[in-house]
């Protein structure tokens, strides 16, 4: 995945051939934890959704690489790459297989309508503010997955997604996302 700081990308991927990726609630709840331990040091996220057989983050990213030992930097890509393989390895375990539990590819998308737009640049206008219709477009894409699958009739009553932490009063509710930096990249305020 080619990703740049200062960016915010819709990261997605599936379980293999379609199959389930989350079995039991403890599974999710592992990849929350692993979501925070590997992609925290490197992003804020703006929302999630954990389904069945697919993951969707929404991420600014904020550096590419961290020196993680004295001679050893590890990139955001690594680190994703070391989130799945180590999920993967729990899962297979758990369920008694092999092989591949994710797709091959983990796909990035950064929104970009026209040009580079970042948070401080010449466009920041552009993206991810109140009337950009990619970035609303996407959000609600994400929160809306458990609800177009059939698995709950609102999206804050899915415990897997990010949308119970936007709709708690006064953010409330503790969760993994930077809803302050979401509310204002998605709403300016």
């Amino acid at each position: 995945m080619h990703i740049e700081a200062g960016l915010i990308y819709h990261i997605y991927n599936q379980g293999n051939n379609r199959q389930k990726i989350f079995y039991q609630g403890r599974n999710y709840e592992y990849f929350l934890r692993k979501m925070v331990k590997y992609l925290y040091p490197y992003a804020d996220i703006l929302c999630y959704c954990l389904m069945p057989n697919h993951f969707h983050w929404l991420l600014y990213i904020n550096t590419l690489e961290l020196r993680i030992k004295k001679d050893k930097v590890r990139t955001i890509n690594n680190s994703i790459g070391i989130l799945l393989r180590s999920y993967a390895r729990a899962i297979n375990n758990q369920e008694g297989q092999t092989g591949s539990l994710f797709r091959e590819d983990t796909k990035a998308k950064n929104g970009i309508l026209e040009g580079v737009i970042t948070l401080e640049g010449p466009n920041a206008h552009q993206f991810f503010k109140h009337g950009n219709e990619y970035a609303l477009q996407c959000f609600r894409y994400i929160h809306q997955n458990p609800v177009k699958a059939g698995l709950v009739a609102n999206p804050e009553d899915w415990p897997w997604s990010s949308a119970s932490e936007y709709a708690s009063p006064d953010n409330s509710k503790n969760g993994i996302c930077s809803v302050k930096l979401g509310k204002k990249l998605l709403l300016g305020i």
